[in-house]
C-alpha cells in the first residue's frame, strides 16, 4: 500500500474521483473519508480528526487529498506524514466562491487552501519544467494533467514530503461517520450515503421511481415536447433562480416542454425550488436525486437539452456526462465553460438562454438531430488514467 487517499467530504464529484482512483489503483491505495455533511465543519476540523485516526505507517509514499482538507495543518500535526509526496486536488476556489448573502466573506477557507499548496519559487520552477504546468499570473495551472478530469481542478503537487493519514491496516475503504472529533473508531466503518433533504421523497414517491421512457414512449420522438435536464446540486452557487425563472417564462407563454430536475440536496434548499415545482406543474417529469447511477444516466439519455446556470465552476462533471448521453448543452459564456464547449453552446445573459430554449420548444426536432461539435474523449479515464498513475507513482525527491 503506497497511496493514501483522504477525502473529508465524501460525496458528489469528490466521491466520484476517489472511488475511481481506488478502483483503478486497487490494492495500491487506501481510502479514508468523512461523510458529505457539514462542509464548513469538515474544512475547519478534518485535519485534527485525521491526525487522530491515521496510524503511523512506513508503507505510504504519496498522499492524495481534496482541498477540503487543510493540508498544512495535518502536516504540522503529524510530522511523519509530512515526509510523503503530496497531491492536492482542488474542486473549487474558496477565494472566488460566490457568497449566498450580502455579508463579509469568511476568508478562512480560502486561506486554508493557500496554506495547503504554497511552495517556494524553486519548487514552482520544478513543476513547470517536470510535470508540465503553465504559469498563469501568480498561480500555476496544469496542462493536460488529470485535474481536468473531474472538477477542472488546479492540481497542485508538492514533491517535498507527502503526507499520509490513513486508516491503515487493511486495503480498501476506511471511513467514519463522526461529525465532530471523537476518539478514533476501533474498526473502520462503512460510509453512509449523503444526507438527503428532498422534500418530495415520500410525499409522492412516483417522482423518484417512475420510468421516464414509459412516459415518453407513446409520443412521436421528433414531435414530443422538448425535454430539459438540470442535473446539479440544489444550492445557490448553481444559480437555480436564473434557471427556474427562464422555465417559468416559457410556461407563461404556453410553450411545450418537460423538465427533469436532478442533483443532490443537502441541509438547505433555496426557496425557488418549492415555488418552481408548483408553477411548472405537469411540465415536471422528474424531481429529485436519483441514487442509482444507471437511473441517472437513463434520465439524461431521455433528455434533449442540459442547462447550466452556475456562478462557480471548475469543470462541471454533470454537463460532460449529459453531453456524453446525447444532450445539447447550454452553458454560461463564463467560468470554465468556454474552455470546454464550442461557442454555439454558450449564452451570455438569461435573455439569451430564454430565446434559445424558446426556439427549441418550437422545433425540438432540430435539437434531436444535432450532433455535438465538441470533444469529450479527453476527459475519459482512458485518456487520463496513465497520467494519474504516473503522477501517483513518482517518488519524492529530497532535493525539493
Amino acid at each position: 500500500m503506497s497511496v493514501l487517499l483522504i477525502e473529508p467530504f465524501y460525496g458528489g464529484s469528490h466521491k466520484q474521483l476517489m472511488d475511481l482512483l481506488q478502483e483503478e489503483l486497487q490494492e495500491d491505495c487506501v481510502l479514508c473519508t468523512l461523510p458529505a455533511k457539514k462542509w464548513h465543519w469538515k474544512a475547519r476540523t478534518s485535519a485534527l480528526y485525521f491526525m487522530q485516526t491515521v496510524p503511523t505507517s512506513s508503507n505510504y509514499r504519496i498522499l492524495f487529498a481534496s482541498s477540503v482538507l487543510n493540508l498544512a495543518e495535518l502536516a504540522a500535526l503529524r510530522p511523519d506524514l509530512g515526509k510523503l509526496k503530496k497531491v492536492l486536488y482542488f474542486h473549487e476556489n474558496q477565494l472566488a466562491y460566490p457568497v449566498q448573502k450580502c455579508q463579509e466573506r469568511d476568508f478562512q477557507y480560502g486561506y486554508n487552501q493557500i496554506l495547503s499548496w504554497f511552495m517556494p519559487e524553486h519548487k514552482l520552477a520544478h513543476l513547470e519544467k517536470v510535470i508540465g504546468v503553465k504559469r498563469n499570473g501568480d498561480s500555476y495551472q496544469s496542462e493536460g494533467l488529470p485535474g481536468q478530469q473531474e472538477s477542472r481542478a488546479v492540481m497542485k503537487t508538492s514533491d517535498a514530503h507527502p503526507e499520509s493519514g490513513l486508516c491503515e491496516p487493511q486495503p480498501g475503504l476506511c471511513t467514519t461517520q463522526h461529525e465532530g472529533l471523537p476518539s478514533p473508531p476501533a474498526a473502520p466503518a462503512q460510509a453512509e450515503a449523503p444526507e438527503s433533504t428532498n422534500p418530495y421523497q415520500g410525499e409522492d414517491k412516483q417522482w423518484l421511481t417512475f420510468n421516464l421512457s414509459n412516459i415518453l414512449s407513446g409520443l412521436d420522438y421528433q414531435q414530443r415536447p422538448l425535454h430539459i435536464a438540470w442535473p446539479h446540486r440544489w444550492e445557490h452557487d448553481k444559480d437555480p433562480e436564473t434557471f427556474f425563472k427562464v422555465l417559468m417564462k416559457l410556461k407563461e407563454q404556453d410553450l411545450p416542454f418537460y423538465v427533469s430536475v436532478l442533483g443532490e440536496t443537502f441541509s438547505e434548499i433555496p426557496d425557488i425550488f418549492s415555488e418552481a415545482r408548483e408553477v411548472l406543474g405537469s411540465s415536471v417529469l422528474h424531481w429529485g436525486y436519483l441514487p442509482s447511477k444507471d437511473d441517472y444516466f437513463r434520465a439524461l439519455c431521455t433528455a434533449d437539452v442540459v442547462i447550466s446556470t452556475a456562478k462557480h465552476e471548475f469543470f462541471g462533471v454533470a454537463m460532460i456526462e449529459a453531453v456524453h448521453c446525447g444532450c445539447y448543452p447550454l452553458c454560461p459564456k463564463a467560468l470554465v465553460y468556454p474552455e470546454i464547449f464550442p461557442a454555439e453552446y454558450l449564452y451570455s445573459t438569461p435573455e439569451q438562454l430564454f430565446k434559445r430554449l424558446q426556439n427549441f420548444c418550437k422545433r425540438p426536432d432540430i435539437v434531436r438531430k444535432h450532433l455535438y461539435k465538441g470533444e469529450t474523449a479527453g476527459f475519459s479515464w482512458a485518456a487520463l488514467g496513465s497520467k494519474f498513475r504516473s503522477l501517483l507513482a513518482a517518488e519524492p525527491r529530497e532535493d525539493l
